[in-house]
Formats: structure tokens, C-alpha cells, sequence
């Protein structure tokens, strides 16, 4: 089905991307994963080439255009070449809303050029040992200690963990406030006393992709670093948690798409008893199905994107284009794993690594259980 979210410039910005990454990227990337961790000149790089920072203001270093569309070019682009390591979605898609939403014009000036550039590379820290989807039940905390705060916790599965230099961490600044209140957002920037990261942590997929774990042990942190309002954290998040499950939702469909036409082109080469694997009947209904129920994705992720653009996305239809593209994005993966034989679990073959890379998907960024409660309760249930 033809696609028509994109217009001239975005398609042009796909070129840019395109070229990039494959002279950047593409070659590198099985040493990164084997490294399990992106080089830091690669994110200057890419600040280089204008793709970090989209929609910040120029002033900064940014490219003044506020169109997500941007964003889910380079988040598509990534995901077709199974360029997992880069945590470009998580910089773009997550972190600078925040900033660029919340920031005084003091902490604009001293922290966005850096998030352009690609010289400060950005992380959030919401999940902790004990707290994962359930945000309420975050234990790090920020005791007010004359002109700033001491923070005191731990945060675990923190994407950019390595590489960040500038943290946004949640943590209760009210201990009496129940629930969900009481949480502020607090920028801990690099070589603050106190601030420890721990292991890089081994995963099962995206593994170049450097995911760490976090402690801070009583960490001064100036009044000045405060993100937003006071206690009034946990409406920040709500806010920007859309665009974060939305942009899941595009790395999504975008890898199902990439692992779905190697595999086309795989079964049409692969033979089996003396024929193409691709022409046996099962083989054509299971990547007809298939397809078909990318190209559905796809067709309700670009109106999602319309939507977001438009300030009309809801919370509901973020929470349905994340838990349905994921789990698509899983069956894809297998189901062409299957179609692969004993060649598709073996490393040389990039279903393996697609395949591996997407069971993280119905996970973070709340998962795909917490997902269907967000859409049950929107029925009045």
C-alpha cells in the first residue's frame, strides 16, 4: 500500500540518513555488539550530520522543526538495517520532549547544544530494582538539603547508561505525598560525587546497546537541575509517555517490515525438495498473512504519527499501537525464523538477530500487559 505520511523533505532527510549510516554504521555494527557498547564519536557524528535534536530550536544547536516525522525517519532507518545499538530513539524520542518542554532558558543554554552535538549523550531513569511499570512504586529519593537536593537510590535497565552524561532521574521528593505524587524529575549530569554506574548489563538482544545500572549514594544535586515543576513529576511523564510508545510502535513495524522482505528474499532463493521453499503453499499463506498484517500496522502507526503532529494522539491509541506492533514484530521475527530452517538460529543470519532483538519490545516502555489495562479501562471496564 502505498504511503503518503511522508512528503519531499522528510523522504530527502532519509537519504541523509541512509548515506550515514551506511558509511558510520553498518560496518561497525557487529563489533559494537560484540563490544556491547556504541563509541561516543559516533553520536558526534551523527549530532554532525544533523540527526540528533530534530525539533530543539535552533538557537541550540537543534533543527527547528518540531514534525515527529523526523524522528520516525531516523527510527525507521535504524531499525531496517538492525542498528540496535544506536540510542538515538531514546535521546530523540524520550529524553528531548522533556528538555525541550520543560527546560528554564538557563538550563536550555547549558545542557541542549551538548544533546545536538551529540557531545552529551542523554538517558532517563524511571525503572529501579523493585519498580518497573508500576511508577508509584519508585523508592529513589530527593531529600531538600538547603540550596539543592541529596539523592539516594538505585535504577536498573537504564538505556544510554554507559554513555550518559546527563541523567533525568525520577525520584520522590515528598515522602508523606502518597501514590504517584510526590515525584520530581532531577537532572544528575556527569561527575557529580556519588554517582556510581554499575554493569552493562548482558541481555538477551540489542547488543551493542549499552544498558546499565544506576546507583546514586547521597548525590547533591542543585536546586537548579530540578526538570519541571516540584512534585509534579509523574504528570511530566504521563504527558511524553505517548510519543515514547509511539516511537516503539514505529521501530516496530519498521523491523517486522526489514526481517519480512529478507525472508521473501530468502525462500525465494532457498530450495527443498527440488523447488523454491517460497513456493510451497504454506510458505506463501504464512508470509501472506504476514504481510498483510504488517501493512495494517503500518497503515495505523502513520495515522498515529498524524495524530501526535496534529496534538491529537490519546494515551489509548499510543498504548494500542505499542502493545499490537510489538507483539507483531515478535511473530514476524519467528514465524520467518521458521521459514529459515536450522539457518535461521545460527548468528551468520540476520533473522537471528532480529529474532533476539525483539522480545524486549512487549516489555519497555510499559508493558504490553500494563498496555491492555490502559485500553480496558478507556472501555469503562
Amino acid at each position: 500500500m502505498r504511503r503518503s505520511l511522508y512528503e519531499a523533505e522528510h523522504e530527502d532527510f532519509r537519504e541523509t540518513v541512509r548515506a550515514w549510516a551506511g558509511k558510520e554504521v553498518v560496518p561497525f555494527h557487529d563489533q559494537w555488539e560484540r563490544d556491547g557498547i556504541v563509541p561516543r564519536e559516533v553520536w558526534t557524528s551523527a549530532g554532525a550530520h544533523g540527526l540528533l535534536g530534530m525539533d530543539l530550536d535552533e538557537r541550540h544547536g537543534g533543527g527547528g522543526v518540531r514534525d515527529f516525522r523526523f524522528q520516525a525517519v531516523l527510527d525507521e532507518e535504524v531499525m531496517r538495517i538492525g542498528a540496535t545499538g544506536l540510542g538515538f530513539g531514546l535521546h530523540n524520542d524520550v529524553v528531548a520532549p522533556y528538555l525541550r518542554d520543560l527546560a528554564t532558558e538557563d538550563q536550555a543554554q547549558r545542557w541542549l547544544p551538548g544533546f545536538c552535538s551529540g557531545a552529551l549523550v542523554s538517558a532517563i531513569a524511571m525503572t529501579e530494582p523493585g519498580a518497573g511499570s508500576d511508577l508509584q512504586g519508585i523508592t529513589t529519593t530527593a531529600r531538600r538539603d538547603g540550596d539543592g537536593w541529596v539523592l539516594t537510590g538505585a535504577k536498573t535497565f537504564i538505556t544510554n547508561g554507559i554513555n550518559a552524561d546527563l541523567v533525568i532521574v525520577v525520584a520522590r521528593t515528598d515522602p508523606d505525598a502518597p501514590g504517584s505524587r510526590g515525584l520530581s524529575l532531577l537532572v544528575v549530569e556527569r561527575g557529580m560525587p556519588g554517582v556510581t554506574r554499575g554493569r552493562n548489563l548482558a541481555k538477551v538482544g540489542l547488543k551493542a546497546q549499552d544498558t546499565a545500572e544506576l546507583f546514586f549514594d547521597g548525590v547533591r544535586v542543585p536546586a537548579e537541575n530540578l526538570l519541571g515543576t516540584e512534585n509534579r513529576g509523574f504528570a511530566h511523564l504521563m504527558d511524553n509517555l505517548p510519543q515514547e510508545r509511539l516511537s516503539i510502535a514505529v521501530g516496530a513495524v519498521a523491523a517486522a517490515e526489514a526481517v519480512l522482505a529478507r525472508t521473501v528474499e530468502y525462500v525465494t532463493g532457498r530450495t527443498a525438495f527440488g523447488r523454491p521453499v517460497g513456493s510451497f503453499q504454506h510458505s506463501r499463506f504464512v508470509l501472506a498473512e504476514l504481510q498483510t498484517e504488517v501493512t495494517i500496522a503500518r497503515t495505523f502507526v502513520d495515522e498515529c504519527v498524524r495524530q501526535l503532529g496534529a496534538g491529537d494522539l490519546t494515551p489509548v491509541d499510543a498504548a494500542m499501537a505499542k502493545y499490537w506492533t510489538t507483539e507483531l514484530q515478535n511473530k514476524v521475527a519467528d514465524r520467518c525464523l521458521q521459514l529459515h530452517g536450522g539457518y535461521g538460529y545460527m548468528d551468520e543470519y540476520p533473522v537471528s538477530k532480529a529474532w533476539r532483538d525483539a522480545r524486549i519490545q512487549p516489555i519497555y516502555g510499559g508493558t504490553n500487559e500494563i498496555m491492555r489495562e490502559i485500553v480496558g479501562r478507556s472501555l469503562g471496564l
